[in-house]
């Protein structure tokens, strides 16, 4: 069994899978992936039927990104043959005074000449009556929004990056990362294996994959929870019919039209509890589904029935919700991409940009918003601020 490589990817989730995949486009074989857990798990943060994918963000940097992104999972379709990404339209609900400035995710899309819609309520429940709006509430349309399958993405990458040469290895427990010299060692599953570069992808075990270089992210790792709703309405939710959403407040909610279950679903976005990768359940948070259940019956009321399914997931969050994509300063041959909980729909890109570091040492798209080293990832105590 071959175990000397040029690139390890630690971590198999959305971010791991997308790099091993661009990372075996180049190097076939010499790519290794290794997951702790089987494929498929849900134990991190990027399973599931589905995930938010929009052009609309608050700053024109990430508003390319997201423009990237739809270009990486069209790369990504024609090698697969089949389409992936669902274009539903998306809407981004202002209440009056919302915590969320309008303002950045307008200015944002003109900076960057992406058409949009600027609607009030009567005007977007005049399209969608699934919708009940106060009249203070106004929306951004943006007809590109839509559905990333998580679960079906990262499948694809991974299929894919084997059919190009890649080796997996799931099921591997614990690693331990050591710097031989020049070579990385990865200890898993009773095996070491050997590379020049390692990229990690591994979400809420982050941390303790870079302790032997002596480096400690604030990061915060919450359980998050979805709902999807037994509506006896859910013909009136398909996606040709209704789009994705996000309610731009604090709290701030989001939801989908009928994708993988048989009814509409919602979830608040930062609404759980801060716990550790070891201390998480999977149980539900009464109290969360409480706020989601009586957002749904205020603005979507049709789309209100008894869950199908409660599912829980991890947000690794850094304290100013932006990226990290960087090589470590000290030890340039590894890699970090921590996602932030709003990644998934930038998983391939991301993959992309980080094959182009390991492989290259550089990449052309503009990640210095996220570097490794950037103020407040340095900071002892960082405030937080999570809304996007």
């Amino acid at each position: 069994m071959k175990r000397e490589f040029e690139y390890i990817v630690l971590g198999l989730g959305g971010i791991g899978s997308g790099a091993l995949y661009w990372l075996a486009r180049q190097a076939g074989g010499e790519v290794l992936g290794l997951e702790q857990f089987e494929i498929g798990h849900v134990r991190g943060g990027s399973q599931d039927h589905s995930r938010i994918i929009r052009l609309s963000y608050h700053t024109p940097g990430y508003v390319a990104l997201a423009k990237a992104a739809y270009a990486a999972w069209t790369a990504v379709e024609a090698d697969l043959g089949e389409s992936l990404i669902v274009k539903t339209g998306g809407l981004d609900l202002f209440p009056a005074n919302a915590a969320i400035p309008s303002g950045d995710y307008t200015a944002s899309l003109d900076a960057s000449s992406v058409p949009y819609e600027w609607l009030s309520a009567a005007e977007v429940m005049a399209r969608w009556p699934q919708f009940r709006l106060n009249d203070d509430v106004q929306a951004l349309y943006q007809a590109e929004s839509g559905i990333a399958p998580a679960a079906k993405c990262n499948a694809a990458h991974l299929k894919l990056a084997q059919q190009h040469g890649a080796v997996v290895r799931d099921g591997v427990g614990e690693t331990a990362v050591s710097d031989q010299g020049g070579t990385i060692a990865v200890k898993a599953g009773g095996e070491t294996y050997r590379c020049r570069k390692l990229i990690i992808a591994n979400g809420a075990w982050t941390n303790r994959t870079l302790a032997p270089y002596g480096r400690q992210l604030p990061l915060t790792v919450t359980q998050e929870q979805v709902v999807y709703y037994n509506t006896p309405n859910a013909a009136e939710f398909m996606p040709d019919r209704f789009p994705i959403w996000i309610w731009m407040d604090e709290p701030s909610f989001y939801g989908f039209p009928v994708y993988g279950e048989a009814g509409p679903k919602a979830a608040q976005d930062v609404g759980g509890q801060v716990v550790t990768a070891e201390s998480r359940s999977f149980a539900p948070n009464p109290a969360l589904q409480q706020r989601v259940d009586d957002f749904v019956q205020r603005i979507l009321p049709h789309a209100y029935g008894p869950p199908i399914l409660t599912k829980t997931c991890l947000y690794t969050l850094t304290p100013d919700r932006d990226f990290i994509i960087d090589m470590l300063p000290e030890n340039p041959n590894v890699i970090v991409a921590v996602g932030a909980g709003h990644a998934f729909k930038f998983a391939s890109v991301i993959g992309r940009i980080l094959s182009e570091l390991a492989v290259q040492g550089t990449t052309n798209q503009d990640i210095s918003a996220f570097r490794i080293d950037r103020e407040i990832l340095l900071a002892d105590n960082p405030e937080t601020h999570f809304l996007v």
